[in-house]
């Protein structure tokens, strides 16, 4: 397992547009997904330590960024031949036994990943109603370890920020996890 950092936010850098099947059996578009103050992506996947460890927070702060106006996307971009627990398949039996409430969708060709340069899971990236990047931070203060009673919830306040302001915090600590797993050429 190669841990990566994810680069300082690009503040403004405008959001791909894409479409994309979830595990549902619907496609997915950039456009019909963001939320009235804005939008979440996130690249995960099923086998990653550092996701696996913020799964049941992740999945309680996207409701809870429902309703200040803020929706997200799950995508996952990495290679099921040589990382065969998130194929699609797997995908679709942890997005049902975590009950996601957003769509997790299967970037197979992994060209979201690209043109998003995305470079770990979690990697997230916050949007405003423009769909003007304002965060690429790490997920909360507790990453892997065990939750603690000062846990500092950095994408949730930077997004309850942005349907607020449409802006995110100067300041962003990059999110940290394991490389996405590029298919072999």
């Amino acid at each position: 397992m190669v841990s990566l950092t994810t680069p300082i936010c690009d503040f403004n850098w405008k959001a791909k547009p894409f479409e994309l099947i979830s595990t549902e059996g619907k496609k997915v578009d950039l456009y019909n997904s963001v939320g009235t103050n804005g939008l979440v992506i996130m690249f995960i996947c099923n086998h990653c330590p550092y996701v696996q460890a913020i799964l049941t927070r992740l999945v309680k702060d996207a409701k809870e960024l429902k309703s200040h106006g803020i929706n997200t996307i799950a995508i996952s971009s990495n290679d099921v031949i040589n990382y065969p627990e998130d194929s699609f398949d797997k995908m679709k039996s942890l997005a049902t036994e975590y009950n996601f409430s957003f769509p997790y969708l299967f970037d197979e060709t992994q060209e979201v990943a690209k043109a998003y340069k995305a470079i770990c899971t979690p990697d997230f990236y916050g949007f405003n109603r423009d769909l003007k990047l304002q965060y690429r931070g790490r997920f909360d203060s507790t990453g892997r370890g065990e939750l603690s009673a000062d846990n500092e919830r950095d994408l949730f306040n930077a997004m309850k920020m942005v349907s607020e302001t449409q802006k995110g915090p100067k300041e962003q600590i990059s999110s940290i996890g394991c490389s996405i797993k590029w298919k072999e050429n």
